[in-house]
């Protein structure tokens, strides 16, 4: 034995202790999913989809945390993220399917059945991998910039944004030079901000689905009420099933004030969907889910409530998991769809917290620029581009995030000389008498006045189900 060690390489010794210190952490990571978090062994522990999305989570949390500044993540946090990310995805690599395949067995074809890893899984971990390389990408974008720092809690320009800071006194303030960010650095920036919104919305798009693929729990189902008014309340039923029903006009009505009142909101309406959606279900009325208002009217309701969800997840993407969600979540089986679920919900997290971050910034920028008018931001309020239009399927995004033209993600520098390139090409053009006109432009532009409109119900078929979208 001894000669043994002295046969060992001494630089080699860290690194071997580095990987028996990985050896052990894994087999305490995964000896508490066996358990299923019950680490007294009595078998009272939670499903091992159940334990498996919590411990995703958890990582997340600790890891990320807040996101409080626009700055890389410390290289032992990264590493560390990529390491326990990929034991816990490592699952996945053995949940298969039959799948029918010809063989050649001595000079006769015969169909057997063999295993493949499962279509959504194999599908979808490689595009939720490539939206968590792109969030770490933009965090280390930020890494040569300096035009703005974050302020102290004593730095008095901190306190003239304490009003617009109140909601999130626990983060930093950003300070910006005294009359505002360079153009550069504006458009970068908002190159910035783009690029995770591309990568928000198909994280909620995946998210979205996958929760449609779980099915409803009866525990759910048996706390609701008989009715769908009883579950909205006298003045949101009526509003919902007035003649001439205007979305905006139902929102502009609520007091959407605080989260809590937004996820109220969310909550009577998805309980509402699935109570008619159940009661067109039992159309022969003898069942105590019955009722006398006709399938037409209630198919509409059903449409109209479920355009509301559809708003307001665009609306407010930051709001936590409604009932409905975490009851799907909590009693889940499939181990697949916990995986997919709770990766594409924490990194849906993340980008809306780098969105909000890049948003305080430009926000202390306008301020700087503007002293006097400091208009009321809404925090849960996210950007425009999320308050409207149709909600695109994950498919959609990545084929957006891959055929874009434009990188999905540079540094400042980077960023100064893409621009002044498409300048040069710019004038180049022109010089060559190659500009197209302004009709040529617009007739390569797609329309979008001439684009199918499709219904909310299309919509959601795009994304496998008519289940009531959610954020997390």
């Amino acid at each position: 034995m001894e000669d043994d060690r002295a046969d060992v390489n001494p630089d080699s010794i860290p690194e071997l202790e580095m990987i028996y210190a990985d050896m052990e952490l894994m087999k305490e990571r995964f000896a508490k999913l066996l358990l299923g978090e019950d680490m007294s062994g009595g078998g009272k522990g939670v499903s091992s989809a159940l334990a498996l999305s919590n411990a995703i989570t958890n990582l997340a949390a600790s890891v990320f945390g807040e996101i409080s500044r626009l700055e890389p993540m410390p290289p032992d946090s990264k590493a560390r993220w990529r390491k326990e990310i990929d034991w816990m995805l490592s699952v996945t690599d053995h949940i298969v399917e039959f799948v029918p395949s010809k063989q050649n067995t001595n000079g006769i074809m015969m169909e057997i059945m063999v295993t493949r890893q499962r279509s959504d899984v194999h599908t979808n971990i490689p595009a939720l991998k490539k939206l968590d390389a792109m969030l770490m990408e933009c965090l280390d974008n930020f890494k040569d910039q300096n035009e703005f720092t974050y302020a102290s809690k004593d730095d008095a320009g901190a306190k003239s944004q304490k009003k617009r800071e109140e909601e999130k006194w626990w983060l930093p303030t950003p300070k910006v030079p005294p009359n505002g960010l360079s153009d550069v650095t504006r458009k970068w920036l908002q190159f910035q901000k783009d690029s995770v919104n591309q990568v928000l919305k198909a994280a909620m798009a995946m998210n979205s689905h996958t929760l449609t693929e779980m099915e409803i729990p009866e525990s759910y189902i048996d706390g609701l009420p008989k009715n769908g008014r009883a579950s909205l309340g006298d003045t949101i039923y009526k509003n919902i099933t007035v003649d001439h029903f205007d979305p905006d006009h139902f929102l502009s009505a609520m007091d959407l004030s605080s989260e809590h009142k937004i996820l109220d909101l969310k909550n009577r309406i998805e309980a509402s969907v699935v109570i008619w959606r159940r009661k067109m279900t039992n159309k022969d009325g003898k069942s105590g889910w019955g009722s006398g208002v006709s399938i037409e009217k209630r198919e509409q309701f059903e449409d109209r409530a479920e355009t509301i969800l559809l708003i307001l997840k665009h609306r407010y993407p930051g709001i936590p998991q409604s009932a409905l969600d975490v009851s799907k979540i909590e009693n889940n089986r499939d181990v697949g769809h916990a995986v997919l679920e709770s990766y594409s919900r924490i990194l849906e997290s993340l980008a809306h917290k780098v969105m909000s971050r890049i948003e305080d910034v430009m926000h202390a920028d306008n301020l700087a620029q503007n002293p006097s008018g400091d208009p009321k931001r809404n925090p849960l309020k996210d950007s425009a581009s999320m308050a409207s239009g149709k909600f695109p399927s994950a498919k959609e995004e990545l084929e957006k995030l891959n055929l874009s033209d434009a990188p999905t993600s540079m540094t400042l520098s980077d960023f100064m000389g893409w621009t002044l390139d498409n300048e040069k090409e710019s004038k180049q053009e022109l010089s060559n008498g190659t500009e197209t006109t302004t009709t040529e432009q617009l007739a390569k532009q797609p329309s979008a006045t001439n684009s199918k409109k499709l219904s909310y119900l299309e919509k959601l078929d795009t994304l496998g189900g008519r289940s009531p979208s959610a954020r997390q």
